[in-house]
């Protein structure tokens, strides 16, 4: 079945976050091999989009302070109409504010030429809203507003179950449907020159044990357990150097600390890597991924890193834990400083371990975005069917 699909998201490229990823690849994957996409999200300044699909950007404002985010006019008539006219068989609403009124908004009118709208919750909007609104109100007032923008859909999806578990605490007590998200990545290893490339710029040395962090520079990310496990594991006598890939308000704050606590010679931060081929060459040169976050509800780096070989350290029960097994495919540990060290010199004294558990990671862990789109784009199906049963 080819459906006209409407990508709706607050965030896109020249904003990148893991959401925003999401809906490139939905777009890229969708217009390539199944039917037609449309991005709908905020105008940027100065952006010109040059994509093989349409992007539709709607009037918006800066978020203000330092967050690169924009916010977008639901109300306008103008936009609404156009985005009336395009006809989407289907609209899928990717985050519960701005856009998602708008997917309401254009879905509004006569029962014979509503369309059915998806959305997928990414992200733990409890811990948030918990985290930046402290008045006791107002924070519900919010979630009021998150509820009603979700209760617009005709089907809810989740990227894991944990991500289902933090739309329970938002108070959403609905069916939900499990969407896990993949990875751009192919299967397999780096260029040898890639990897070489990295080893030269960075002054590694071959075969020098590498550990991995890839993700915004934000405290919330658990950088100080990953910080203090490192100090541990250097105590221990295991011999090692860490890149740290990645920008964000916190860095310097994050380098800071990691001289404070003598680990300045080991460490080198990067900076954000946008060029996904050279990120693959970091994911490759690496022996273990650290990414022991309990916020993520996704975790699409670990996919990235599985896609390369290289298996991660995760939080037992976070979300980015969800397909792991300890042991076997990476390393699960308590959220705790003792437990990550452990494991950490356990692997690393282990002959051969770490290799052993990168290749496991490459076959259960990895998950493509082809795969992850063609199960959505058939639920896409199922779901436009079940529309149309339910206006006759």
């Amino acid at each position: 079945m080819e459906l006209k699909v409407g990508l709706f998201n607050d965030s896109f490229p020249p904003t990148i976050d893991g959401v925003a990823n999401a809906v490139l690849n939905y777009a890229q994957v969708i217009n390539a091999r199944f039917g037609r996409a449309v991005v709908v999200t905020p105008k940027y300044p100065n952006v010109v989009d040059h994509y093989p699909f349409e992007v539709f950007r709607f009037a918006s404002l800066h978020f203000g302070g330092q967050m690169p985010y924009r916010v977008g006019n639901p109300f306008s008539p103008v936009t609404v109409t156009e985005l009336k006219n395009k006809q989407f068989d289907l609209l899928h609403v990717h985050c519960p504010f701005a856009t998602a009124v708008l997917a309401h908004e254009v879905t509004l009118g006569p029962k014979r030429s509503k369309k059915p709208i998806v959305f997928t919750y990414h992200t733990k909007f409890d811990v948030d809203l918990d985290r930046y609104i402290t008045n006791r109100h107002f924070n519900k007032l919010c979630r009021r507003f998150v509820l009603r923008n979700i209760g617009f859909a005709d089907e809810v999806w989740a990227v894991s179950q944990g991500a289902v578990e933090s739309l329970r605490n938002i108070g959403y007590h609905g069916d939900v449907v499990v969407m896990p998200n993949g990875t751009d990545f192919r299967r397999g290893r780096a260029e040898p020159a890639r990897v070489e490339e990295i080893e030269r710029m960075y002054q590694l040395e071959p075969g020098e044990r590498i550990f991995l962090f890839v993700g915004r520079m934000m405290w919330y990310k658990n950088l100080k357990l990953i910080l203090d496990t490192l100090r541990e594991v250097a105590a221990a006598g295991i011999a090692f150097r860490a890149l740290f890939v990645g920008d964000g308000p916190d860095r310097p704050a994050v380098e800071h600390y990691a001289r404070e606590i003598g680990l300045a010679d080991r460490l080198i931060f990067t900076g954000a890597v946008y060029d996904r081929e050279r990120l693959r060459a970091f994911y490759s040169r690496a022996n273990l991924f650290l990414f022991p976050s309990t916020y993520d509800t996704s975790g699409l780096v670990v996919k990235e890193a599985a896609a390369c070989d290289c298996a991660s350290l995760l939080v037992r029960g976070s979300c980015a834990a969800e397909g792991v097994t300890d042991g076997v495919s990476g390393l699960l540990a308590e959220e705790t400083v003792e437990s990550c060290a452990q494991k950490i010199v356990e692997a690393a004294n282990a002959p051969d371990c770490l290799q052993r558990l990168g290749k496991a990671a490459a076959e259960k862990v990895y998950l493509s975005w082809e795969d992850s789109i063609t199960a959505a784009y058939q639920r896409y199906e199922t779901v436009v069917e079940r529309f149309a049963r339910s206006k006759k």
